[in-house]
């Protein structure tokens, strides 16, 4: 008799425990596409004008170096295609923290893209049970940055609140406290602009002062789920991680 097999390899376009197909990578692509470009329509023409920018150049670079357009061609398209798929990432993103702009916990979900140099909080610092604002702090070399999702009179208070706690248990310390507003106004900075702001920051602590300063503020977290309203779950305050993929 022949053994039965064990394992078998799933097939392509495998179903998903609800029953539906798992999209394949350029399907995926697709569907980011489609809803960027729905969200902002100045993204096709960016990636067009990215890919024939990449082919002139290649062109006008291989006439005077080979005397020959071919093999520019090629090289402009290789080029322009890996352009436009940076310029189409970018513009996707936006798009995405367009989607969850104005959600608790949207703050939170930019702070957790950044892929190194901070050292980011999972819940709150901060919330008022009544209103549900809620503050987000991070640690890294550029010190520490305590961000508020408005520049309500609330938040304002939260942000002096927590200042003051973080001072408090960094009395000696010369570590600089960035409090960050979210929003398009004056002095704030704009929910997709918030990772690339905060790696900008200049770094003015060593790697060993900055885990020492982490050290001090795990032991001034404290859990704050008697503050918030029932029902209410402090590790949960952020938003949807599909709904930033178009979902």
């Amino acid at each position: 008799m022949m053994a039965r097999k064990s394992e078998t390899k799933p097939a392509k376009g495998e179903k998903k425990a609800d029953g539906t197909k798992k999209p394949g990578r350029f399907k995926q692509m697709i569907e980011v596409f489609k809803y960027t470009q729905e969200v902002d329509r100045t993204t096709m023409p960016w990636m067009i004008g990215a890919l024939l920018a990449a082919v002139a150049v290649g062109v006008l670079v291989s006439w005077l170096v080979l005397n020959s357009p071919w093999y520019g061609i090629f090289m402009g398209l290789a080029v322009g295609l890996l352009v436009a798929m940076l310029i189409l990432a970018r513009k996707a993103e936006r798009a995405a923290f367009s989607r969850i702009k104005g959600q608790p916990g949207a703050a939170l979900a930019a702070m957790q893209s950044i892929r190194r140099g901070w050292d980011v909080a999972d819940e709150p610092v901060q919330v008022d049970p009544r209103s549900q604002k809620m503050l987000f702090r991070a640690s890294g070399r550029a010190g520490i940055a305590v961000v508020a999702e408005d520049s309500s009179s609330l938040s304002m208070k939260l942000l002096e609140k927590e200042r003051r706690n973080i001072r408090r248990v960094l009395q000696h310390e010369n570590v600089p406290i960035h409090q960050i507003v979210v929003g398009d106004g004056e002095g704030e900075v704009a929910l997709h602009k918030l990772p690339t702001y905060m790696t900008r920051m200049k770094k003015t602590l060593t790697k060993d002062e900055s885990a020492q300063v982490s050290k001090r503020l795990a032991a001034l977290h404290r859990s704050i789920r008697q503050s918030v309203p029932k029902g209410v779950d402090p590790s949960r305050a952020r938003p949807n991680r599909k709904a930033m993929r178009g979902r």
